[in-house]
């Protein structure tokens, strides 16, 4: 309890007081034990001494020879009878004869001259051997003469002793009072505490006056009412609501003229929330709450609040509610995907019914291809109809819709940059310029009133929105046209981030076609079907690519860049520039994917110390197969890439372990290259993991799911595919899928032959004369000329310039491909030779008889390559020929 309040000080005063009190008590009861006791104390002493004075034999005694030795025992005895602490036998002069100290038998006493002078008198006496209470009697002889006195008393200390026997029960009784007036000061506090709710006279003054300016400067009337039914106060705000004197308290309520329900309220005595009671020309909502629940006084207390106005207020906020929830849910549903024609319809499934009973949209033509909207707002095309009811007369969604009258609605909200209002289309003449035919029809169909709205975003109009109400509803009002503003400048952005997405989309789009293989080029080793599906939300990073290889090898390409957008098309595009160029080097898989990985490494370094946000090409993957239709022999190296699918001819579905290098662009790791044996008609499946990942499902259960599908699938590549996207994919892919299925096929014994040739220039002559007779066994006698001179020239370096083995092979497919292996990995050069040069001359020989040459190299040495096209025999430059060998 603070001190504070008026309930702890009265407690603190009252208890001040009993604790006075007590101790003023406990001071006066020692004070009176003291006195009492000394009384007491006088009393015995003095009868004790009386009676050992006027004993017999005590005057004799005291006239004896020894009186000492005679009254001694008799004066002990009596003490202890007497309950004294001492009784002492003095001689007329003062002497003492017997005393309890024998030390002090002898001695003279003190103040004992008015016994000697014949007096009894008790005293208080301070002095030696110890303060005490005494008395002091002569001992008178039959004369009446003073033969000696006798002197009793009790020590002070004595007294103090029985004062402190006293004592506790003194103060037992004093606590008892000093509680009980504690216990009934509480009980008075508490009683006054619960009437002052624990608050100070100051705080009570305040409370008072605070509590009635707010009873009376509330906007709400207060009546509170006693158990006998007499209104106990009114404040200002009831009196006026209720029309009340001002001499109205302690009066009846039946008396009151409140009306009948209020009054059935107030007497009924049950609570009541908000129930709406009419009160003259007034609505009052009235809440009555009984009062012996918290105060435990029986009656009520009534609060009327006027909801005359609140009423309209409450109806108006209830329409604002609406149409806020209205726009709320417009956000929410226009605009959920990146396409025109389906944010228009949107706009337009949002506004009917709750807005318009018909609702129609119209677009400029550049804003549905992609393009940016023309100042030519004069032809739209109708693109969006939503309708409440059929059989309306309005133009459907595909019509050319033409603003040529420049007095209609729909041309002067185009004019002005604002939404017009038609609310009564029948006395309307000018919206009928346009097309009177048609406005009678929308007139006779029940079609009454009219909102038209430009769709303009950042300044600019893309089309325009009609708001149309039949007349089963209610006609526009001006807050309608506010609504449909904020609608159609919701749809408006909405409309132009579609179209913006849709011309980027397009150009990326395009710019990923363009990047893309045109086209599977012709060979004979593999048949061969591809798809490439961009994602949903735009173009990736995935790309494949088929590339012929010398010796009728045929090199399959597929990679995935990270990320989505231009850059990853571009990247993309870089990519397989890179790859095409590394590929006409004819290098082994993993020698290709070690080169790519450092440009990616240089590439990322440039963009690491540039000002460039763009995101580096770590985490691009790539899969590089070379098939070798002699022997049906393939080459794979994978950089971070998914292995590809191998299904047998038998139809069985394997996933080959081959091994697995880092990502491009991570560095410091070798690339290892795997090796397969494909029998004639197998088919390899390359893929890049949009395939078989996405938010549904993770990398096991894709590559299950692709086992499956491909299992069921057809034999061609082209069925494979197919099925495999009908399949694997979802309807709206997350992420674009580069897919390539290829058949192999292997080269007809028939059309290799295979020389070994000694290491030796004189076997030029005999292998040159073997090949023209497999050249007329394949029935090529026209390329007979051509072919021995570059086996000729061919072989004459390997002897000359190389290493041995040295072997012969021709390959017959679509094409005549002659190739020279021996053991050094020495590549030899084209060069011109100068005019005094005996040699020099041969690989410029091969270069103009043979429609392409190079050298790739094997595991031991080296291989030179001519190929010719079939059908035609080539035809050097004889001029540039002869001029360079001329000497």
């Amino acid at each position: 309890m603070s001190v504070r309040t008026l309930a702890a000080q009265v407690f603190l005063l009252q208890a001040l007081v009993v604790l006075v009190l007590v101790a003023v008590a406990a001071a006066a009861l020692v004070v009176q034990g003291r006195y009492d006791g000394e009384r007491s104390a006088q009393n015995r002493s003095l009868a004790a001494a009386e009676a050992f004075a006027h004993a017999p034999g005590t005057v004799s005694a005291l006239m004896s020879p020894n009186p000492t030795a005679r009254l001694e025992t008799a004066a002990e005895q009596a003490r202890k009878g007497a309950g004294v602490d001492f009784i002492t036998v003095l001689d007329k002069r003062g002497i003492r004869l017997t005393d309890p100290d024998p030390a002090l038998i002898g001695t003279k006493a003190q103040g004992v001259g008015r016994a000697a002078a014949g007096e009894t008198f008790t005293e208080t006496f301070h002095g030696r051997p110890a303060d005490a209470v005494r008395a002091v009697v002569p001992v008178l002889d039959p004369s009446r003469r003073v033969v000696g006195m006798v002197s009793a008393g009790i020590e002070y200390a004595t007294l103090g002793h029985v004062l402190n026997q006293q004592l506790p029960m003194l103060l037992g009784a004093a606590a008892a009072a000093l509680a009980l007036a504690t216990v009934g000061t509480a009980l008075v506090s508490r009683r006054l505490r619960r009437q002052t709710r624990g608050l100070g006279p100051a705080e009570m003054t305040r409370m008072y006056e605070h509590h009635d300016a707010v009873l009376h400067a509330v906007r709400e009337g207060v009546l509170i009412v006693g158990g006998d039914g007499r209104l106990l106060l009114s404040n200002d705000e009831a009196r006026r609501l209720l029309g009340l004197p001002e001499d109205v308290e302690q009066r009846p309520v039946t008396d009151l003229a409140l009306g009948p329900a209020l009054k059935r309220l107030l007497v009924s005595g049950q609570p009541a929330s908000d129930e709406v009671i009419p009160a003259g020309d007034r609505l009052l909502a009235v809440n009555i709450r009984l009062t012996a629940p918290f105060g435990e006084v029986p009656g009520l207390v009534a609060t009327f609040r006027d909801t005359t106005e609140l009423t309209a207020l409450s109806g108006q906020a209830a329409v604002a509610r609406g149409r806020l929830s209205f726009l709320y849910e417009a956000g929410m549903r226009i605009g959920t995907t990146l396409d025109v024609r389906r944010t228009a319809e949107e706009l337009s499934e949002v506004a009917v019914p709750r807005l318009a009973d018909f609702v129609t949209v119209e677009l400029l033509e550049s804003v549905l291809r992609g393009d940016e909207p023309t100042g030519a707002v004069h032809r739209m095309r109708r693109t969006a109809l939503r309708e409440a009811r059929t059989g309306h007369p309005l133009q459907p969604v595909g019509d050319v819709i033409r603003f040529v009258m420049a007095d209609t609605p729909m041309v002067a909200a185009l004019n002005r940059g604002k939404a017009v209002l038609v609310p009564d289309l029948r006395t309307a003449q000018d919206w009928r310029a346009q097309d009177p035919q048609g406005a009678r029809q929308a007139l006779e169909y029940g079609i009454q009133s009219l909102i038209t709205v430009p769709v303009r975003a950042r300044g600019v109009v893309l089309g325009i929105a009609n708001f149309w109400r039949a007349a089963t509803s209610p006609r526009f009002e001006e807050e309608d046209v506010a609504v449909a503003e904020e609608l159609v400048a919701r749809a408006a952005v909405a409309i132009d981030n579609a179209r913006r997405y849709g011309r980027e989309h397009a150009m990326a789009v395009t710019l990923q076609s363009s990047l893309l293989p045109l086209g599977l080029p012709e060979q004979d080793a593999l048949e061969i079907a591809s798809r490439y599906l961009p994602a949903e939300s735009g173009v990736g990073g995935d790309w494949f690519d088929v590339i012929p290889l010398p010796g009728f090898r045929v090199a399959l390409v597929v990679g995935d860049i990270v990320g989505h957008g231009l850059q990853a098309a571009v990247t993309m595009g870089r990519l397989r520039t890179a790859v095409l160029n590394f590929s006409s080097l004819d290098l082994a898989p993993d020698e290709l994917l070690g080169h790519l990985d450092e440009m990616v490494t240089r590439l990322d370094a440039q963009t690491a110390h540039a000002d460039d946000d763009r995101a580096p090409l770590t985490g691009a993957t790539c899969l590089y197969a070379v098939y070798d239709p002699v022997g049906g022999h393939c080459a794979f190296a994978r950089a971070g890439h998914v292995a590809p699918a191998v299904v047998s001819p038998e139809g069985g579905v394997t996933f080959p372990d081959l091994p697995l290098s880092p990502p491009l662009g991570v560095g410091g790791h070798p690339f290892e290259a795997g090796e397969l044996d494909l029998a004639e008609g197998s088919r390899l499946v390359l893929f890049t993991d949009g395939l078989i990942e996405n938010r549904g499902r993770d990398i096991d259960e894709g590559m299950e799911m692709l086992r499956s599908a491909i299992a069921h699938a057809g034999e061609t590549p082209e069925e494979i595919c197919g099925a495999l996207v009908e399949t694997m994919l979802p309807e709206h892919p997350s992420d674009d899928v580069a897919l390539l299925v290829a058949g192999t096929r292997l080269l007809a014994p028939s059309c290799v032959a295979t020389w070994d040739v000694p290491f030796d220039v004189t076997a030029v002559s005999p292998i040159r004369g073997e090949v023209g007779r497999q050249l007329t066994d394949w029935g090529l006698e026209d390329q007979a000329f051509a072919t021995e001179l570059i086996i000729s020239e061919l072989l004459t370096n390997a002897i000359r310039y190389g290493a041995p083995p040295v072997r012969v092979r021709m390959l017959l497919g679509r094409g005549l491909v002659c190739e020279v292996s021996d053991g050094s990995n020495t590549s030899p050069r084209l060069r011109r030779a100068a005019t005094t040069d005996e040699g020099g001359r041969g690989l410029f020989l091969v270069s103009q008889f043979a429609d392409g040459w190079g050298t790739r190299y094997a595991t031991q040495g080296k291989v030179i390559w001519a190929e010719q096209k079939l059908g035609r025999t080539s035809t050097p430059d004889m001029s540039a020929l002869f001029d360079d060998m001329a000497f």
